[in-house]
């Protein structure tokens, strides 16, 4: 064989054992990146970003527990995956059964978190390039619940509270946050991060508490009736109206010359109790003026007297409507 054929050859050779080479190069690059075990992971966070619940589910492939669905699609699942920062996802770790785990590392309020995803090697495509899926798995849930309540928010998201509590399945990793903002009642809002499909989450308690805008329009009925009571106690001439405050006296009263005034008007606190809201017993004080008459002497004075009173209410708020009953016993 001439030296010009043995050159071609050794070419020829030099270039295939390149191609081959850089096949394989190519084929372990693949199986590193879009092939790896990593990429369903970066998928599933990706999903869980744009809130689309039902890709997520997908990938994960996850069974979905007996519960309140609210935080599996939509703004409060990308909520829950915004609260992530600062994301690292490791090498793939060997498992048993063809299997690998993925870590993962994340930052959530200021506190460095992990979370570790299960996956096995399903196949292969195009001989050389394998494929990986989430070992099935179940959702955990996020339980939460609300004094005296049927509503709250998630994420920002209003949720139905039955019996003032409710069961939420999740995504994770994820954070979630409780709270209550209403007009008339509110509660602090409360957070569960939740790392893992088994990690055990805390439920969330919402303390509900009246707002001021309640106590302020309870305050401003409590004063209207009083102020009307005592306005009809004038017009009716009456020592002991039918109001919580009355003044007791033998000595006459010259007619025309009663006067009721309520000189303090009582503090409102609203309560729970026994499953319902109660107002606290309302103390108050008011002064009648008048000008009487010695039984004795029959000399003439005037009656300038303040008395104390104490009363209760039943109280019903229906939507944006607050009513107060005075409960009143003579």
């Amino acid at each position: 064989m001439s030296q010009a054929l043995v050159r071609i050859a050794a070419g020829w050779l030099l270039g295939l054992m390149l191609a081959v080479a850089g096949a394989i190069v190519a084929i372990n690059v693949v199986n590193n990146t879009v092939a790896s075990p990593q990429q369903p992971v970066r998928e599933y966070l990706d999903a869980l970003k744009s809130g689309d619940g039902g890709r997520a589910l997908g990938l994960l492939r996850a069974a979905v527990p007996p519960s309140n669905a609210a935080m599996l699609n939509g703004p409060g699942l990308q909520t829950a995956a915004s609260r992530l920062s600062n994301v690292t996802l490791g090498d793939p770790e060997e498992r048993p059964n063809n299997q690998v785990m993925v870590p993962l590392e994340y930052t959530i309020d200021g506190s460095r978190l992990h979370t570790e995803f299960l996956l096995q090697k399903t196949g292969t495509e195009w001989i050389f390039f394998n494929t990986w899926a989430f070992v099935p798995s179940r959702l955990p849930t996020v339980d939460i619940t609300v004094v005296n309540g049927n509503e709250a928010e998630v994420n920002g998201v209003p949720v139905n509270m039955p019996n003032g509590r409710n069961s939420f399945a999740v995504f994770y990793p994820g954070e979630y946050e409780a709270s209550l903002d209403g007009q008339y009642f509110s509660a602090p809002a409360t957070r569960a991060t939740v790392t893992a499909k088994d990690a055990p989450v805390a439920p969330l308690n919402l303390l509900t508490q009246a707002t001021d805008k309640l106590k302020s329009d309870i305050a401003a009925k409590v004063r209207e009736f009083l102020d009307g009571c005592a306005a009809q106690a004038v017009k009716e001439q009456k020592l002991q109206p039918d109001c919580p405050f009355y003044y007791a006296s033998n000595n006459r009263v010259q007619d025309g010359s009663i006067r009721w005034t309520v000189t303090k008007y009582p503090n409102v606190s609203v309560e729970p109790f026994d499953g319902r809201w109660v107002v606290a017993p309302l103390d108050g004080k008011a002064k009648v003026e008048a000008l009487q008459q010695n039984a004795f002497t029959g000399a003439w004075y005037p009656l300038d007297e303040e008395v104390d009173f104490s009363f209760t209410t039943r109280l019903d708020v229906s939507g944006g409507t607050v009513k107060v009953t005075p409960m009143l016993s003579f």
